[in-house]
């Protein structure tokens, strides 16, 4: 399966998109196609070679032209938009300037003389045929492919009032609308150039973030130092970077000292020492030193470069509720030109009106009804959205995860690395049998080979004592109990009462009591027992992150349901929980059950979203309706998760859902607006209470309006 995306020229309105997926459907091999209006990408999932092609040649005989997006990032697109406003611009001008005579003729000094009508037939046929060539043309390529769009109202609109007037200028006697053919053209024009305008700031977020790149680095070649561009540098490469630059691509330190400024990642906003063997990110500053590192990962692997990519697919897919919309757009054209026919035949064969009057209400219901604004509704304030989202450090990853979230009834927390610091910490270490020193020893040459939060914990503080690891045999690490293996031939055994248990070992009363207090503290404790004879316990705690009750306060006055899953035992669990002011404990959980008591949550219908970072959330994570994935987890909880937290705050689970409420609230807005026009403007142009041209001025605002009303969206409060 490849998936690629494509930059599509001259679409003009949704029904344009939509002709676009219905023509690359058919292309054998194609599994999925989503074609975003406003930002003029089309979205390709397919099967086989040599397709490429053959998708463009598609989009080319549908009317469009297609290119395919690099995957290096660059400023092709954004260049692109700028030229599209000038474009947009000089056209509405040059219309403007053509029109006003005509205006001037026909309404202001009102002469009915054969020359001015020449004149108004020579400058209206400038702007119906130069201007106004896009419309021909976009009308031809809808017929071609048995459909009609924005382009077909206007061509029809316009013609009609521009052909009737050349008729009454040479061949009948009557009045002339040269003005109405113009100024209809002029005012969708200036929409057009307006709506440009307003989509290129819908999606400035991504131009902030390329913006953050760096644009050359210092790279040391034969001993010298060399000022390249960033695209010619390459894993590998020895970079220098001295005070005040920006790190120009992710590597590791390999000499000298620096603090670093990673708030565009991070979010905090103390720079972070970097010496030897620290990772540094690219686009983040380098504030005090300077240092030499290498070049781990560069061009499209970059950290920065991966959050443009997650930000630009989001932006490109489309949320459920678009359906709705392209529904409504697929019929709404046809349904118009079927109402504009009834309005004519009323006006001239029923009510017996003038010629006249029917073709103008025919050409004002024509115009005035276009499903632009409906069709932008939805990808506008989901652009807005996620690009806002990015902004925060939020990274959501789609239409679809934007809506889920608003609908969000539990979050399901894991604890270690979430609602904790993951960074655990001995705090008793209590014997029975043997010397401290001597046992630990032993406990911490297993606990070396095992990768468990847990288990660093305890190399650790058997570090800070200065002992020498012994090499263990037979190490085992059994889920959700412990580990065992063998130190000097002796069974060592470390984890829970069950794996005692299971190994037949009886725990007194002494030290289930001693556990017992212990874990009422919030500790973990593990028990430890050699040769078959249970030898200390060891208790260890992860303190709880500063924002975690924060947070969950602020997902509870949204009266959404908080929950904690985790492997510890019942009592350390709910010492936790009572901190942080959870509503519900799952404690004793096997990783491999957390999806399964998740998917029970989800059994009453109400929608789960869950928070994790570690490889075992990752399918939680996934069967969660929404799975959020911390910042600094792993790349396998990051790839599942439909949002990432760049912060690894806890509080921007809150952020992610209020964004969500705002941006559908948005879309809603924008939707009932685009509706609420048509099923009022129709009725008042086909009652002949509307001249053509202020119908096309009003269709025009429409869209502008709700592209405006979504980029209010950035002033809204997370």
């Amino acid at each position: 399966m490849e998936k690629k995306d494509y930059s599509i020229a001259g679409m003009h309105c949704a029904s344009c998109a939509l002709t676009i997926e219905k023509n690359i459907k058919k292309i054998p091999g194609v599994k999925n196609i989503s074609v975003n209006f406003p930002l003029e990408r089309a979205t390709v999932e397919y099967v086989g070679d040599g397709l490429d092609e053959k998708i463009m040649t598609v989009v080319k005989d549908s009317g469009y032209q297609a290119t395919p997006v690099d995957d290096q990032i660059n400023n092709h697109e954004s260049i692109s938009r700028e030229l599209e406003i000038k474009k947009e611009r000089n056209l509405f001008i040059l219309s403007l300037v053509l029109s006003l005579p005509v205006l001037i003729l026909a309404a202001i000094l009102r002469d009915k003389s054969f020359n001015s009508y020449l004149t108004q037939a020579f400058l209206a046929g400038l702007v119906q045929f130069y201007i106004g060539w896009r419309f021909y043309r976009g009308t031809y390529y809808a017929l071609k492919n048995k459909t009609a769009n924005m382009d077909s109202l206007i061509a029809v609109g316009t013609s009609a009032a521009y052909f009737y007037s050349l008729a009454t200028t040479f061949l009948i006697p009557g009045e002339v609308f040269y003005e109405t053919s113009s100024l209809l053209i002029t005012f969708v024009i200036l929409g057009k150039w307006l709506e440009v305008r307003a989509k290129g700031k819908a999606g400035e977020a991504i131009k902030k973030l390329m913006g953050l790149r760096a644009k050359t680095a210092r790279v040391v070649k034969n001993g010298q130092e060399i000022d390249v561009s960033l695209d010619e540098v390459k894993v590998g490469d020895i970079i220098i970077v001295k005070p005040g630059e920006k790190i120009p691509v992710d590597g590791e330190v390999l000499s000298g000292h620096s603090s670093v400024d990673e708030s565009m990642v991070s979010g905090e906003s103390i720079p972070l020492e970097k010496t030897t063997g620290d990772l540094v990110i690219g686009a983040t500053i380098n504030k005090v030193g300077s240092f030499k590192f290498r070049a781990t990962k560069v061009g499209k692997d970059t950290i920065l470069s991966q959050i443009i990519k997650i930000v630009e697919e989001a932006q490109s897919q489309k949320a459920p509720i678009q359906k709705f919309a392209d529904k409504v757009s697929s019929v709404f054209v046809p349904a118009v030109i079927v109402i504009a026919l009834i309005t004519f035949i009323s006006w001239y064969f029923l009510l017996l009106s003038p010629f006249v009057s029917a073709l103008m209400a025919f050409t004002a219901v024509l115009v005035i009804a276009c499903p632009c604004a409906l069709g932008l509704a939805t990808p506008t304030a989901i652009i807005v959205g996620t690009g806002k989202g990015a902004e925060n450090g939020l990274l959501i990853k789609g239409g679809e995860s934007l809506e889920i979230a608003n609908k969000i009834k539990i979050v399901v927390f894991d604890k270690t690395g979430t609602l904790t610091k993951g960074q655990p910490e001995v705090t008793d270490f209590i014997t029975y049998i043997f010397k401290e020193d001597e046992l630990l020893l032993s406990v911490a040459s297993l606990e070396n080979v095992s990768e468990h939060p847990l288990a660093e914990a305890i190399v650790k503080y058997a570090k800070s004592k200065n002992l020498n690891f012994l090499e263990p045999t037979d190490f085992k690490s059994l889920s959700g109990q412990g580990v065992s293996g063998l130190i000097n031939n002796q069974e060592i055994l470390i984890g829970t009462d069950k794996l005692m248990q299971n190994n037949d070992l009886a725990i007194t009363n002494e030290i289930k009591n001693t556990k017992s207090q212990l874990e009422n503290g919030g500790k973990t404790v593990m028990i430890v027992a050699v040769a078959g004879q249970i030898a200390g316990l060891i208790a260890v705690a992860d303190t709880v992150k500063e924002t975690s009750v924060e947070a969950i306060k602020n997902l509870q006055r949204l009266n959404i349901k908080t929950i904690m899953i985790t492997g510890d035992n019942q009592k350390t669990a709910q010492a936790i929980a009572k901190k942080v002011g959870i509503d519900e404990v799952l404690s004793e959980v096997l990783p491999e059950d957390k999806a399964k008591k998740i998917k029970e949550l989800q059994v009453g219908g109400l929608k789960v979203a869950m928070a994790g970072d570690g490889i075992n959330d990752a399918p939680a994570l996934a069967q969660a309706d929404l799975g959020i994935a911390m910042g600094g987890g792993t790349d396998v909880a990051i790839e599942t998760g439909g949002i990432i937290l760049i912060k690894n705050d806890l509080r921007d689970v809150f952020k992610a859902i209020k964004l969500s409420k705002q941006t559908m609230s948005k879309i809603k807005q924008n939707m009932f607006w685009a509706l609420f026009y048509n099923s009022v403007g129709i009725p008042i142009a086909a009652l002949g209470l509307l001249r053509a041209e202020f119908a096309g001025l009003a269709m025009a605002l429409s869209s502008v309006s709700v592209v405006v009303n979504s980029i209010l969206l950035k002033r809204k409060k997370l």
